[in-house]
């Protein structure tokens, strides 16, 4: 498995520029799906005393609340309880799926992590930074929100809409690179046990178990890391003393 392409329809609608990555049009409804199920599956038989995957869930849901805790006082961040629960769930699963197996038909790869995709982590990333700033003019009122650009003195307005920018890149591009380069280093491993021989049969299968191991550490750290900082440029768009 020396080379690898993602399936893609080009020219849609007859544009030239506007093209579809067929592998994210399957893999981002199906993992809406598992996070939905499971969620489901979880509050299926509610109880006073939580067991089993109920019981989990509330860890989440308080881990959650940790998250934001940390980041703003509780009074003005439960309101994103429910955005930081979906975002580290869906990215969570997302970043897995293409750990435990990866699909190919002939060349194409299908199933794989959609976050080992920049199009779907910027897009991410870019509706975080919008949502952080409808909340900030919801909760200062559009005056004093965009008065905040101008403080303390004009001449930072034009460093703070760069500032924009730069968080939606790295927020996005930080979660891309990490699952894009442990898949990469995936499909490698397979490669070298598919074609290596004898010699690729035996060595492969161990450093292909140590390294899907690394990933799904990988995967929940990232999945952390960019709720955590959705709460963060959160805060400072809605607290006072930001």
């Amino acid at each position: 498995m020396d080379h690898h392409t993602n399936p893609v329809v080009e020219n849609v609608f007859g544009i030239s520029w506007l093209s579809f990555n067929l592998s994210n049009v399957m893999m981002i409804p199906i993992v809406s799906a598992i996070v939905f199920f499971f969620f489901l599956w979880a509050s299926r038989n509610l109880q006073m005393k939580p067991t089993g995957m109920q019981n989990f869930v509330e860890w989440l849901i308080d881990f959650v609340k940790g998250i934001i805790n940390d980041t703003m006082d509780w009074k003005t961040g439960k309101i994103f309880l429910p955005l930081g629960l979906t975002l580290i769930t869906y990215i969570l699963i997302s970043n897995l799926v293409g750990v435990a197996t990866l699909g190919f038909v002939g060349q194409d790869l299908w199933w794989k992590s959609p976050t080992a995709d920049a199009t779907l982590t910027l897009t991410l990333s870019a509706m975080v930074v919008l949502l952080t700033h409808y909340y900030g003019v919801k909760t200062k009122g559009t005056k004093a929100y965009l008065k905040e650009y101008v403080s303390p003195v004009p001449i930072m307005l034009p460093f703070k809409i760069i500032e924009e920018f730069t968080n939606t890149l790295t927020l996005g591009l930080r979660l891309f690179g990490n699952i894009y380069a442990g898949e990469v280093l995936l499909i490698l491993l397979v490669g070298l046990g598919t074609t290596g021989g004898i010699f690729g049969l035996i060595a492969a299968p161990i450093p292909l178990m140590v390294w899907q191991g690394f990933s799904l550490f990988i995967g929940a750290i990232q999945a952390f890391i960019f709720t955590m900082l959705t709460m963060v440029y959160m805060s400072h768009k809605v607290s006072s003393d930001h």
